[in-house]
């Protein structure tokens, strides 16, 4: 079977109602929407949550917080996480990347000081926190930031 073979079951479809095609089709003249008034028109009907004048549901609730359009946002990487990689090597954004310790670069990599370092790393990254850059220290490491 291929993707074109495929159908929906018996039964499972039905066809639409055939509006304004004769007064014998059931559905004639109006259409099904009546004589007269707003909806009966074309185009006819209210905006998107208008509530009949009452002050709509997204007006009444509060507005709350802010989105920082300028903000950056980055990949985090524990210290203790870097503990599979062998003595000496030199740790990278590519080298994450491919070993799945993140995901994407997004606006960045980010070395957080969770955990501890038992092996002699030089991490190039783009930012440090300060407990992140003591452990790599305090290991005999290296801290470059790019």
């Amino acid at each position: 079977m291929n993707l074109h073979e495929l159908k929906p079951n018996q039964g499972a479809t039905h066809h639409g109602k055939r509006k304004g095609r004769g007064t014998s089709s059931g559905n004639g003249k109006t259409a099904g929407r009546g004589t007269k008034g707003q909806n009966s028109r074309s185009g006819g009907g209210v905006r998107l949550g208008f509530e009949g004048g009452q002050t709509p549901l997204y007006k009444r609730l509060p507005k709350k917080g802010f989105k920082n359009p300028f903000r950056k946002e980055y990949a985090i990487v524990n210290v203790s996480d870097l503990n599979k990689y062998p003595e000496g090597t030199v740790v990278n954004p590519e080298l994450l990347v491919k070993d799945r310790l993140v995901r994407k670069v997004l606006n960045g990599i980010k070395i957080l000081g969770k955990g501890k370092l038992e092996v002699k790393l030089t991490v190039q990254a783009h930012k440090f926190t300060a407990s992140a850059e003591k452990a790599i220290l305090d290991a005999g490491g290296k801290t470059e930031v790019i």
